[in-house]
């Protein structure tokens, strides 16, 4: 079974949202990104989004170029793209439409086979998917800066689900790279 993995990027307050106004400004060694992009394209070979972050990706990414493949792996790349809004025609850039009942679609997509499958951004359906316990990792790159205001990864929407961290890595931008993956819960004794 595909594992489903979450990585986004957050400040210290948890804000995930604008980040063009805040990220740029923590990175100080393009080697942590290149680092990045290389992972992706030798880990994932599927993109899972909402349509507020397919249709912030994809109005950049077509035209983009660059030198370590990362611009041809995010065009080439299946996406799947949850979205109530959003009809199949709307969708180019190697997309295609999860729609009915999302929980059952994702069910489906992780038990296809293949690499795993990566969500980045995307708030509102990151946490459909933690309620109904289909995210297998989350990859959380905590920068140091407080925003102040925007959007929390985290909101009060989602229920308390208990993680256990199995890497921390430090970027050259004193970012914290926490990788959590969902405890094992136990079944309810009968």
């Amino acid at each position: 079974m595909r594992k489903l993995i979450v990585d986004n990027k957050i400040t210290l307050d948890g804000v995930f949202d604008n980040e063009a106004e805040w990220l740029m400004d923590c990175w100080d060694d393009p080697d942590d990104l290149s680092r990045q992009a290389k992972g992706y394209i030798d880990e994932f070979d599927a993109l899972l989004l909402g349509r507020v972050t397919y249709q912030g990706l994809s109005a950049v990414w077509p035209q983009s170029t660059d030198e370590i493949g990362f611009a041809d792996w995010i065009n080439d790349v299946p996406k799947h793209v949850v979205s109530t809004t959003l009809s199949e025609d709307d969708l180019s850039w190697n997309a295609q439409l999860l729609s009915g009942n999302v929980v059952e679609a994702v069910t489906e997509l992780k038990a296809q086979s293949g690499g795993d499958i990566l969500l980045v951004g995307s708030g509102e359906l990151l946490e459909t998917l933690i309620a109904n316990q289909l995210v297998d990792e989350y990859r959380i790159w905590l920068h140091p800066i407080i925003h102040g205001s925007g959007t929390q990864l985290f909101t009060d929407a989602i229920e308390p689900t208990q993680l256990e961290l199995i890497d921390v890595e430090r970027t050259s931008a004193d970012a914290v790279i926490l990788t959590y993956q969902p405890t094992a819960t136990e079944e309810p004794s009968t």
